[in-house]
Order: C-alpha cells, then structure tokens, then sequence
C-alpha cells in the first residue's frame, strides 16, 4: 500500500515451517526494495499499485487485511543509501500512531547485500560504520532485531538462508509475545463490525423464500451498514492521524526548543569565558605594570 508519496506499507501471509500462518507488514521509504524483499519472502512475483492514494483509507486497507492483528513489522532499510531524517520520522509516526508496543513487533530488514558483498563487507562492518544516533536508537529499540537479504542473487542456498534467518526472527517476534499478534483499537472495531456484518448476511442467508423485494431491501442495508462502518473507522483513524501529527509537531517544538536553550547556555557560556580571559589579560597586564614599576624603583 502507498502511504502518501515516499513510503509504502505492504502486508503478507505466509507460512512459517510449523505451517502456522503469519501476517507481516513492509513498511519503509520507496526504492528500499519492500517489493523485491515480499518477492523474496514469497518465492512468487508481487507487485503494488504506484497510484497516489489518502493515507488514511490505505491504513483501513491495511488494518482489513490483516484484521487478526499483525505477527511482525518489517522496518525495510537500504545499505546503498544513509538513514535519513525522513525514514527516522516514518518510524517514529508509525510508534505514534500504533504505540510504543509496536516496537516489540519490529524486525530490521537491511537489503542491498550484494552492494555489501562486492565491498568485501558484513551486515555487523556496515553497521559498525553506520550504526551510530537515530539508527542505533532504533535497532536497540528493535532488540536488535535484524537481516541482511540481497534480492537480487540467483543462489537458491542464499535465499533459503537469508529466509531462514528472517523467519527465525519472526518466530522470536511471535514468543516474545506470547503469539499475541498486535492489534489495538482499530483492528477491534474492524473485527467487530466485520463480524456484525457477517452474522447479519448469515442470518438472512438462512432463511427459505426469501422474495426478490427482500433479497433487495437486504443488499440496500447491508450496502449501508458497510458505508457506516467503513465512515466510523475513517473517522477513528482520522482521529489517530491528527492526534499523532499534533504529537509530532509538540515533539519537534520541544527539540527545537531544547535546541535553542542549548544554543542560548552554550553562547552563555562563551560569553563567560570571553569575559575570564578579558579579566585574566587584564590582570597579566595589571602585574606586568607592577613589575615594570618595581624594577624601576630598585
């Protein structure tokens, strides 16, 4: 799914060896290779709509998708670009708009290994070179959770390997939390509306001789408890929206804010240290004098 004009969220099922099925969402900048990684992951060519689409109604898309809650969120990052301050906020909203616990299903997915590899570099080299501030915040706040794939080799071992190691972290995910998918308000709303829904299209289905009058009557309310629910869950998710943009907005004031206050105490303190030296060349100067003066008089 598009989430406005540089980041995607995208969401799979698959099986995991015990066969249990588990839903994974992508999420991450355009051209960090999530497309390529779900290929990857599902061994089979999948591609997403490039069409620009309200951010909004693509988290309902997302949230129908993976109504039962969602197993893992794979953070997908690039080795051929620096993280930058867009893809630190783009983890930071998504905290914001689902929860710090969100964090707790978070796996870093590293692509462009063959870039790594034809520099004669590890995963843990680049990491020792990049790891440092925003990303390193993040991978600790992930329980440094994280996989190198290189989508593009040809090795079938290979990409069983990086697979292996990313369902294993996967299933790690799913123990931490005691197979608990995460879900929060939203996915509760859906699932219950869904359900109301379902019961009531079972219940009509299960009546004889019905007329085409009221087979019509019945589509014309269902249509609409379907409008409605789909408006009450825009509106839920609008409402997140703005809470998280106001949060973000109050967080960058205070950095800015505590920028400033930094600057101001620094400037302070430069202040004090023109003025120590002032006083200390002064009192050379001062010293200077009287030595001049002593030496005169002897």
């Amino acid at each position: 799914m598009k989430m406005g004009g540089s980041a995607y969220v995208d969401d799979w099922e698959f099986a995991s060896p015990s066969s249990e099925i588990r839903t994974l969402v992508l999420v991450g900048r355009a051209g960090n290779g999530k497309s390529a990684t779900g290929n990857s992951i599902l061994s089979r060519l999948f591609d997403f709509s490039g069409d620009t689409e309200l951010i909004g109604k693509e988290i309902i898309r997302c949230i129908k998708m993976a109504k039962d809650g969602i197993h893992a969120v794979l953070v997908v990052l690039s080795v051929r670009s620096r993280f930058t301050r867009e893809e630190e906020a783009a983890v930071d909203s998504l905290r914001k708009f689902f929860g710090s616990s969100i964090s707790d299903y978070m796996i870093v997915v590293f692509t462009g290994g063959d870039d790594l590899e034809d520099d004669g570099m590890t995963l843990d080299d680049y990491l020792g070179l990049h790891s440092l501030g925003s990303l390193k915040e993040i991978l600790k706040m992930c329980g440094n959770r994280r996989v190198l794939f290189d989508n593009k080799t040809k090795d079938e071992v290979k990409k069983s390997e990086q697979l292996k190691q990313l369902i294993s972290l996967v299933n790690e995910v799913v123990d931490k939390n005691d197979g608990r998918p995460f879900t929060n308000e939203l996915f509760v709303e859906l699932k219950k509306g869904t359900l109301k829904l379902r019961d009531q299209s079972a219940e009509f289905c299960s009546m004889e001789g019905n007329s085409k009058q009221e087979i019509s009557e019945f589509q014309m309310q269902f249509n609409k408890s379907c409008e409605e629910q789909l408006k009450k869950m825009t509106e839920m998710v609008e409402s997140k929206l703005q809470e998280t943009i106001l949060r973000l907005e109050q967080s960058l004031a205070d950095e800015q804010a505590a920028r400033l206050k930094g600057e101001a105490a620094a400037e302070a303190e430069i202040q004090k240290l023109r003025e120590d030296l002032a006083r200390a060349q002064d009192e050379r100067e001062e010293l200077r004098k009287k030595s001049e003066k002593y030496c005169v008089i002897m």
